[in-house]
This record gives structure tokens, C-alpha cells and sequence, in this order.
């Protein structure tokens, strides 16, 4: 087996083990090798030492939870487990995968990500290069709705990705939205072979046909209340930014906008009527000056993406004369009919790294798409 292939493997199995997110495990990740980690807790060995830690930690709780995780780690098949994901239509993304988005690698501390499972067509790489964060309340108001689902439609217009967090009101009014005109993400807490909320199984079908489910947790797995909180930082580490559409005084979405806000990616909110709890919270973020005022999508355009890069016209980004060679060399290959992403990448030349990254770039400026076999030219009459 290769070291990449024995690394993404060890990481699937501990997602079956430890709670993502935490920040011990991706120390040891990151220094240590996944593998390696995983291996000690099959072998109930002590877990692997730190050469040198930024915060210090408390070794006894470290090692009650590394006690915990090697129990649990009795439990896994990781044939299984691979094979339950497969039937179910999910996959494994591992750091270094080709499908892997970069921008998690930007959180403090470095990988806190053990790896993401994934249901759905769409790269997930490349539906992040070019995305926004919508987010709000579950008991949305008529107003806040509407506004979500035009803000949604807006961006989905202009080759933006909508990524929130499926739940009910705000999120399934933007999934919803972005659909009618382009792609969307859903960022779940529980595994994707398991439809919460309930009355969202619709929705998630039709979000796996027109971009991706994500998770943390394997299949299988319900969710628990902590778990949305830990996701939320997901769906602010994939985007650009996020929008707050809606949020009452304690609002789960107030914890998406601060992740956003400690990564320093752009935090907007919608302002509702000062009667309004729902807007509460959005009311907050702009008195305090976290967040940047947005009453439409221009003005989300406008703080996401400089207006130079920009077509005047709102469509998706216009040719530009510098592209790289590489990726010219990719734009050079793709024809009309669809072409599988190692195709593109023998008959450029080019690395398979370098050919989903260039094919990332060209899909979000609109001048390659998705079709059912690979990658092709926009079809005649479309951007």
C-alpha cells in the first residue's frame, strides 16, 4: 500500500474515533503522520510525543482522552467502513488528495481536519475556489428567507458557490435558492448516509446532484448538539466569506460568523427590523464593527471579489490574458465533448495537481464545466 494511500486510510478510521476538531490529534497528524497515530492506538501503545508544543497541554486529560480513542479504535474495520461509504455514494478527501480544498489548511494551529467525507458530483476543490458562506437562523422569518434565497440565486448567477449548513430556514432556503442557477454545498454534522434534519432528505439529493454533501463524521453517525458548532468552522474555513442573514441573541450562526472572523475571511450581515429577534444578532455584529453591512448581491460581490476581476454584466469572470502557461496549456486540451481529469491532464502535459488546480481556476472565470464525463467547453449560448 502507498504512503499517501496508508495515510488517508488511517485518517478515515479516526474519524470513526475522535471528534473532529481536535487540536491535540492535529498536532499529532501533522507531526507524527496519521499511520503512525493510528498504529499506536490499535497497539494501545502511548501516544507518540510532541517535539514541541505552541500551548502546553494538560498531559493527564490528554492521555484519559487518548485511552478513550484507542477503545474505540477496537471497534473499526476499515474495510468496512470504506466499503459502507462506497454503497452509500461517499468518498474519503484526505490533505493532499487532488479534491482536497486548501483554504482548511489556513485555520490556526495548522490541520485540526482529519479529512472529509463527501457524497455528491461536484469536485469539492473546485466548488470552494469560488464560494460564499450563507448562514442564519432555523425559525427564519418570511424576510429573512426571501432575502437568503436571493442572495443565494444572485451568487449561484454569478458562478458563485453557496456553502451553508443544511439545516432548516436560512440554510435550506439558500441550498434551495443556488440550485435554481448554479451550485451549492452542504456542510453537515452527522454522516452522510444519515438524513437530519429528516424533512431535508429531498434536499440533500438534490444538493448531491448539484454540488456536494461534506462531513466529519463517517457514515452512520446521528449527530449530537456539539457537533454543529464544531462543523460550523468548516463552513467558514471553505468560503471567501459569510454572510449572516438572520441570527437571534444566542444563534448558532453567530459561531459560523466568529470562525470567519478569527480567520480573518469576510464577515457580512444583513440588517433586519430593530423589532426583529431573529436580527439580533446581526444588529450585534454591525454595532460592534465585526461585520461589513450587505443589503444585496452586489454588496456581497463587491467585498468578495475585487470590482476589476468582475464582469460588468454580473456573469462569471472574464478571460484574462495572463494565464499561466500551465493552465492555458489545460484550457488548450478541453474540447466540447467531455474529457475525464487524467485525460486533460496527459494530453496537456501537465501533473494531475497542477490539471485540478488550473481546472479549479478555468471553471470558476466560466470558461470550462462539469458534464457527467469530465471536462468540457460551455455549451453554445451559455457563459
Amino acid at each position: 500500500m502507498g504512503g499517501h494511500e496508508e495515510e488517508a486510510r488511517a485518517r478515515a478510521c479516526l474519524t470513526a474515533v475522535v471528534r473532529p476538531g481536535d487540536p491535540w490529534l492535529g498536532a499529532l497528524l501533522t507531526e507524527h503522520g496519521a499511520a503512525r497515530v493510528w498504529a499506536a492506538l490499535r497497539e494501545r501503545e502511548t501516544p507518540p510525543p510532541l517535539g514541541s508544543e505552541e500551548e502546553p497541554i494538560d498531559e493527564e486529560r490528554a492521555l484519559q482522552r487518548w485511552r478513550g480513542w484507542a477503545h474505540k479504535s477496537l471497534t473499526v474495520d476499515a474495510d468496512a467502513l470504506l466499503a459502507r461509504s462506497a454503497e452509500a455514494g461517499v468518498r474519503f478527501v484526505a490533505p493532499g488528495d487532488p479534491e482536497w480544498p486548501g483554504r482548511l489548511d489556513e485555520r490556526p494551529g495548522g490541520r485540526d481536519c482529519q479529512g472529509l467525507w463527501v457524497r455528491g458530483h461536484g469536485d469539492l476543490r473546485n466548488l470552494c475556489l469560488r464560494s460564499v458562506g450563507i448562514v442564519g437562523a432555523r425559525a427564519a422569518s418570511p424576510y429573512g428567507e426571501y432575502v437568503a434565497s436571493e442572495l443565494a440565486h444572485g451568487l449561484a448567477e454569478r458562478s458563485f458557490t453557496v456553502v451553508s449548513g443544511g439545516a432548516y430556514g436560512i440554510d435550506g432556503a439558500a441550498h434551495r435558492a443556488a440550485m435554481t442557477a448554479g451550485r451549492t454545498v452542504a456542510v453537515l454534522a452527522c454522516g452522510l448516509d444519515v438524513d437530519y434534519p429528516r424533512g431535508h432528505a429531498g434536499l440533500f439529493t438534490e444538493v448531491a446532484r448539484h454540488g456536494a454533501l461534506v462531513s466529519e463524521r463517517p457514515v452512520g453517525r446521528t449527530p449530537r448538539a456539539p457537533d454543529f458548532l464544531i462543523r460550523n468552522r468548516l463552513i467558514a474555513a471553505l468560503t471567501s466569506g459569510t454572510v449572516v442573514v438572520e441570527a437571534g441573541r444566542r444563534s448558532g450562526a453567530l459561531n459560523t460568523a466568529a470562525h470567519a472572523d478569527e480567520l480573518h475571511r469576510v464577515l457580512m450581515a444583513v440588517p433586519g427590523p430593530v423589532t426583529s429577534a431573529t436580527s439580533v444578532g446581526c444588529h450585534r455584529l454591525l454595532k460592534e464593527g465585526r461585520a461589513v453591512c450587505v443589503t444585496g448581491v452586489d454588496d456581497v460581490v463587491e467585498q468578495i471579489a475585487p470590482l476589476d476581476e468582475l464582469s460588468t454584466t454580473g456573469g462569471p469572470l472574464p478571460v484574462q490574458a495572463d494565464l499561466s502557461a500551465e493552465t492555458a496549456r489545460v484550457l488548450a486540451v478541453v474540447g466540447a465533448r467531455g474529457t475525464g481529469t487524467a485525460g486533460v491532464a496527459r494530453a496537456s502535459g501537465e501533473g494531475l495537481e497542477q490539471t485540478m488546480r488550473s481546472l479549479g481556476l478555468l471553471a470558476a472565470a466560466g470558461l470550462v464545466e462539469r458534464c457527467p464525463t469530465g471536462w468540457r467547453r460551455p455549451l453554445s449560448g451559455r457563459p
